[in-house]
């Protein structure tokens, strides 16, 4: 991608092009001079601008808001990394996983009050799909009406082989998701957003 890229050599097309020897004979970097902008060239929108409200978004809204609008509706379960935990692979650094769980539920108080959770106790949370039982962390960072268990967790599969993860397994909030559920606009599998129901577990 470099050699191919808009200062590349091309593979010898452009003998004074940037190459991977080119880099290496320079450690401390390479001056390409000042930025320069290529905007409108590089949109290919009809318009010929940055559209930031596209037609199709513009007409899914309704649905958005009736969905968000529907009286009765069962909490929604969202995702979350973790700066300490941003890949699962991190999970397997003694150092990245020490100290508090970060596979946590986060709860707004108002909630956890309704529901009768604890921070520091256990909740089950329920989907279509499948069921999980997560620690439950109480903030006031989240909104009423959500929970949120990040992803890329749930190292306790028996051919995992990972010892330290093992040990921070945490929960597979995968488990909740639904495959019938697509974004209609992109044919997405929906991941966020997920109607659940929560309660104390037993």
């Amino acid at each position: 991608m470099l050699r191919t890229g808009p200062y590349g050599d091309a593979f010898g097309a452009n003998p004074d092009g940037l190459g991977l020897a080119a880099l290496e004979a320079k450690p401390h970097g390479i001056d390409l001079g000042p930025l320069a902008p290529r905007i409108p060239e590089v949109l290919r929108t009809p318009s010929g601008k940055i559209e930031l409200a596209p037609e199709p978004l513009v007409a899914d809204v309704a649905r958005l808001r009736a969905a968000l609008e529907r009286p009765g509706s069962p909490m929604v379960l969202i995702g979350r990394r973790d700066l300490r935990s941003n890949n699962s692979w991190m999970h397997n650094l003694g150092v990245l996983v020490k100290g508090n769980p970060r596979c946590t539920m986060h709860v707004h108080r108002a909630d956890a009050r309704r529901l009768g959770l604890a921070d520091g106790g256990r909740a089950r949370v329920v989907s279509r799909t499948g069921a999980i039982e997560v620690p439950v962390e109480v903030t006031d960072a989240i909104m009423p009406g959500v929970v949120s268990i990040p992803h890329g967790w749930g190292h306790d599969e028996p051919d995992a082989r990972l010892r330290i993860a093992a040990a921070h397994a945490g929960v597979n909030s995968n488990r909740l998701a639904d495959e019938l559920a697509l974004d209609p606009l992109s044919g997405n599998a929906v991941l966020n957003g997920i109607p659940v129901t929560v309660e104390r577990a037993s």
